[in-house]
């Protein structure tokens, strides 16, 4: 197998839509994560990365395990797989975009074929749950 880039990632959904985000010079959409950093736990790279690309605190004790998904990483070579690691948590703010974030949008499952291989894999899995319009 080759290289695992493991990400973190913050499953917000409201009314049957996602949040979701899309970075500057990127053509897809993601829902908002990132790579954690040496020493981070889940948590606090939740915390972290959902500051730095959507200018809102997520509050840590409201956290809760949503699942753990693979699938080949987007834009990288054959063989690369993104693990996504996703909680959902409460959070303190307004979402807005950050300096690496072109756009917010909500997505519902009709917008599957815009995003990510491993958000494809999600959306299929909240829309199994029923969560996902």
């Amino acid at each position: 197998m080759g290289q695992v880039i493991d990400k973190i990632a913050w499953i917000n959904v409201v009314d049957g839509k996602i949040l979701s985000t899309r970075s500057k010079g990127k053509d897809v959409y993601y829902i908002p994560g990132g790579k954690r950093e040496a020493g981070e736990g889940d948590i606090d790279t939740l915390v972290r990365e959902i500051r730095e690309e959507l200018t809102i605190a997520i509050i840590p004790s409201s956290a809760k395990y949503v699942g753990t998904f693979e699938a080949q990483a987007h834009g990288h070579s054959l063989g690369t797989i993104v693990q996504m690691t996703c909680y959902s948590a409460d959070y303190r703010g307004t979402p807005a975009p950050s300096q690496e974030i072109a756009e917010i949008i909500w997505l519902t499952y009709a917008d599957r074929d815009r995003v990510s291989a491993v958000d494809k894999v999600i959306f299929d899995y909240l829309s199994r749950e029923g969560r996902l319009l």
